[in-house]
């Protein structure tokens, strides 16, 4: 045979090996979906991988969070193993929870276990001991007041956390009537979205009654101009969180108007409150939501964006000052085309101009860390973009440091720590802003984009300002009602030490690969 015909051969021979791989991958990528969905419906567990919902994915999808292991420095996270722990928490049959199948993967390969059935599952019992015997949390009404781009995609959330029918629960949707279309119009923005493509699922619309079917939840549309004159009850609705998407009233006493509703029992704000409302960025001050609090706010995108960040930054290494000026992508405040606005340069055309405005997210930042009060200040410029926004971080820290330390510490916060549902990390030299439309992380730290100058540094920080910070606002919602699941392992903090090595007991920092 010739040298070329041997070439040629072990191509064939490779490219078959890598066909038949991925293929056995798939097959059991296939056959995890019906138990992942068991799971999340019969015990009200939700797996993930390193922080990725495997809920409602398709094989191809459960095989991309597989590879996304290798942010950690690790191999692909072997998809027989993830097999084996859902089989083993299924059989053990734990209470409500977010379990991190990677993280649990990770602890036994470090004890050394073998993957039998015994071992696993008394690895995996004295792991979840604290949910084993937990009850289901009690179904929280939910009340969408106003249902635009937020209060849609919180609409959707909420859909696809459905689960059993515990916890969260979607009851209605108050407007002002737009007309005799308008349930079949909110129905059709509902189902269809140009940002956000369609909506998954079935919808049904009973315009005798004023409901949508969404998905096996009968929602009720009630349309009222007056928050306080609404009776809840009547359609079976009490003890409810309202969630107010209209930005009509941000402070205590246009608020309360809710609360004189019958069947309402708090107030949840999607915008920055004013006054003494506490404004709530989840995962850095949730922990101060008490049974006390009638009313609360979600802050805003941009707030929620920058705070996880500042946050642990501020924790390990002190920030001394810094300036926050936003890249915000054009919302519905803003014109089309040139007409009269109360707002400066805001009745300028949205979609042919870049808009220098005012932003109180800095000063914002010290409402959920009061430690940074004065430290901060901020600036926004509207670009014509739908959705996806930027904040550039420009900080003095209270030591010098490296892009790698940096780097190596925030990638770390996003993987293993107490914020990694908020701070999500990538570096590769491709991204832009549509590629992170629907990231439920509440900000994206490119790492690429670091600039470190001894104590100087400058952060790129991604958001969706719509979808990321919609799912901050339902993990409000699960604070305030108590179904906020437990999330197993522990995570463990991480703190950069002066020596440049991250801290994070059982991890190692490695590079991340671009492109991931």
């Amino acid at each position: 045979m010739s040298e070329k015909s041997e070439a040629q051969g072990r191509e064939a021979r490779g490219f078959e090996a890598h066909r038949a791989d991925w293929i056995a991958r798939e097959e059991l990528a296939e056959r995890m979906i019906p138990l992942i969905g068991r799971l999340y419906r019969t015990h009200g567990v939700v797996p993930s991988i390193h922080g990725r919902r495997l809920i409602n994915r398709s094989p191809v999808e459960l095989i991309k969070a597989h590879r996304f292991a290798r942010l950690t420095g690790d191999d692909v996270l072997d998809p027989h193993k993830t097999f084996a722990v859902l089989e083993s928490i299924d059989r053990i049959g734990p209470g409500a929870a977010s379990i991190d199948v990677a993280r649990l993967v990770a602890r036994y390969d470090e004890r050394g276990g073998s993957y039998d059935q015994a071992g696993l599952d008394a690895f995996l019992r004295a792991e979840l001991a604290e949910v084993i015997d937990a009850d289901t949390p009690a179904p929280t009404d939910v009340v969408l007041y106003g249902f635009g781009r937020i209060g849609r995609l919180l609409a959707r959330i909420l859909l696809a956390h459905a689960g059993n029918g515990s916890g969260l629960r979607l009851r209605a949707i108050v407007v002002r009537k737009g007309g005799d279309t308008d349930l079949r119009k909110r129905a059709s923005l509902l189902r269809r979205d140009s940002v956000h493509g369609s909506f998954a699922g079935t919808i049904e619309v009973d315009e005798e009654n004023d409901t949508i079917l969404a998905n096996g939840t009968l929602i009720q549309v009630i349309y009222s101009n007056d928050p306080a004159s609404v009776d809840y009850t009547q359609y079976g609705i009490d003890n409810a969180i309202v969630v107010d998407n209209t930005g009509r009233w941000r402070d205590e006493a246009g608020l309360s108007q809710h609360l004189q509703a019958k069947g309402v029992a708090r107030v949840l704000l999607t915008a920055p409150g004013k006054g003494a409302i506490k404004n709530i960025v989840h995962g850095v001050n949730s922990d101060t939501i008490t049974d006390d609090d009638r009313i609360l706010s979600a802050a805003s995108c941009t707030t929620n964006a920058i705070t996880p960040v500042l946050g642990v930054l501020d924790e390990s290494y002190g920030v001394v000052r810094g300036h926050v000026e936003t890249v915000h992508s054009f919302t519905n405040d803003q014109n089309l085309i040139d007409n009269f606005h109360k707002g400066d340069r805001r009745g300028r055309s949205a979609v042919l101009n870049m808009v220098i405005t005012e932003t109180g997210a800095a000063k914002a930042v010290a409402k959920a860390l009061p430690q940074l009060a004065g430290k901060l200040s901020g600036n926004a410029i509207r670009v014509p973009t739908p959705d996806v926004s930027l904040a550039i971080l420009n900080l003095q820290l209270g030591r010098p440091t490296t892009k790698d330390e940096l780097n190596g510490f925030l990638r770390q916060v996003s993987l293993t720590s107490p914020l990694r549902q908020q701070v999500d990390y990538i570096e590769s030299p491709e991204v832009v802003s549509t590629d992170f439309v629907g990231n439920n992380r509440a900000g994206i730290v490119d790492g690429l984009a670091t600039i470190v100058d001894g104590d100087n540094v400058v952060l790129y920080v991604w958001y969706d300002n719509e979808y990321g910070y919609s799912c901050q606002v339902v993990r409000v919602l699960e604070k305030m009602a108590g179904a906020h699941p437990t999330v197993l392992p522990e995570r463990q903090p991480v703190v950069a030490s002066a020596e440049g090595e991250e801290a994070v007991e059982g991890t190692s920092v490695a590079p991340v690969p671009a492109g991931v």
